[in-house]
Formats: C-alpha cells, structure tokens, sequence
C-alpha cells in the first residue's frame, strides 16, 4: 500500500489520505473546490468554477499516482443541488473527453464549508 499527496499542497484537515494505492488501484479520497496549495475555499464561487477545481484537484491526485482521468474506473459525485447535474455533466464529458468510467451522482443536502459538490474516485494506478 502506498499514500498519495500532491506535493507543495497543503496537509489534509482531517485523518485522511489523498488517495491510496493498493493491488494496483488507486482509491481517492473525497474532494472539495479547495485550492490544495493555498487552502482557499470556492464557497463563494458559482458551480461551474467549483467543479472545474474539483476535477483539477481529482487530476493533480491521480498524476502523483501515475494515473490519469482516462483510467478513471469508478467516480462518485455528491451535488447540493439536482438542478447542477447537467451543468457537472457538461464539464465532467469536457475533461473526459471519450472516456467514460462509471459513476453515481447523489444529492445531498449540505457539504463541508458550504460547498456545492464533492467527489470521490477509483482508478487503475
């Protein structure tokens, strides 16, 4: 098992890893519009801006592991609102281009600094 941190970033707030490595997966852990370098919170920020955040987050995690988004097996997206599901939609097929890995999207009610989405990922290391 090996642990993944983005170098230069900022040491998670919590009891957690980035992401882990192991029988050749990559799991990582969930992701919130948070620059990883400065700390600064994307509250403020509508949710097309948080969601391109999260998705660089999800690629600097997934380059330190010698991953990539096209080897993305599994994505797990929590959304506060329903009605931004297609707007996430249009980014996400943005970034992944042809790629398509599997992937659930779950309202929630609220999400940690007010935050409009957060997602979590597998991938293949």
């Amino acid at each position: 098992m090996k642990t993944i941190s983005i170098p230069g970033a900022l040491a998670p707030a919590g009891h957690y890893s980035p992401a882990i490595i192991s029988g050749g997966l990559v799991y990582v852990s969930g992701i919130l519009a948070i620059d990883p370098f400065g700390g600064t919170k994307l509250s403020d920020k509508d949710f097309a801006a948080q969601a391109e955040q999260v998705l660089a987050n999800l690629e600097l995690i997934l380059n330190e592991a010698k991953s990539s988004l096209s080897k993305l097996l599994k994505v797990t997206v929590y959304i506060t609102n329903i009605s931004d599901w297609d707007e996430f939609n249009r980014i996400y097929a943005s970034k992944l281009g042809d790629h398509k890995p599997a992937r659930t999207v779950v309202p929630v009610k609220e999400l940690h600094f007010g935050l409009k989405l957060e997602l979590d990922a597998i991938a293949t290391a």
